[in-house]
């Protein structure tokens, strides 16, 4: 069986990229939806980016 905080890191990290192509494709679109969610797309996808490293940090300091 998989390591259920593996398998978390894992989702941490799709969640990052989904929100990245999100904001990506509204940017590549432009008009009003770029204009009202580009800002606080970026902001999620550095809220969680930033867990996903702490979440990889933690694992790799934990199964030394």
């Amino acid at each position: 069986m998989a390591d259920p905080f593996l398998t978390l890191i894992i989702l941490a990290c799709v969640g990052v990229a989904i929100i990245l192509v999100l904001g990506l494709g509204g940017f590549a679109g432009g008009g009003a939806f770029n204009k009202k969610h580009a800002n606080k797309l970026m902001r999620y996808r550095i809220a969680a980016q930033f867990v996903a490293v702490l979440m990889i940090l933690a694992y790799v300091y934990f199964r030394k």
